[in-house]
């Protein structure tokens, strides 16, 4: 863990490169949140990155909802998100279960524009999948509602298991 302290003293690269995974395939976030230095807390932090995306135009915010995996894939994903898919159980699914996420991801996709965004971390692969399909009845702005929602619960845990005070 890093302490919050270091956090703030580090030059912009030493702060990218400790804290740009964090959202997804959006290390931007950390490089416009640097600047914004020093935090009196991980919760300002989180904040305040949460805060750099939901200020950007409806249309940019989509795109970085698709910077997300799909969940239950086999494609490569970062680190993180790998190892939150494991813990879920989403890494062992049969091969029923993976055609089944795959098709309601695709249909979630077609729907709304962007991945299913789901903090899986404490849940198992049928909350998600309830999740899933509960959530392809929303219209687009509650799911992007919801898509953020979770993307700032996802960017807490990984703040907190990074980050001590």
């Amino acid at each position: 863990m890093i302490q919050l302290s270091e956090v703030n003293g580090m030059t912009q690269a030493e702060f990218v490169l400790a804290l740009g995974a964090i959202f997804e395939n959006s290390p931007w976030v950390a490089e416009a949140a640097w600047a914004l230095r020093p935090f009196q807390s991980r919760s300002e932090l989180h904040e305040t990155m949460l805060r750099i995306i939901k200020e950007m135009p409806e249309a940019q915010i989509h795109a970085f909802f698709r910077m997300h995996p799909d969940l239950a894939t086999r494609l490569s994903i970062g680190e993180y998100s790998t190892r939150e898919q494991q813990g879920a159980g989403l890494d062992r699914l049969s091969p029923e279960e993976f055609e089944e996420f795959a098709a309601a991801n695709r249909q979630y996709m077609e729907r709304f524009g962007f991945p299913f965004i789901y903090a899986v971390r404490g849940s198992n692969k049928s909350a998600i999948w309830s999740a899933l399909q509960e959530r392809l009845t929303h219209t687009l702005e509650q799911e992007a509602e919801e898509a953020m929602r979770n993307i700032a619960k996802i960017t807490s845990f990984r703040i907190g298991d990074l980050i001590e005070e």
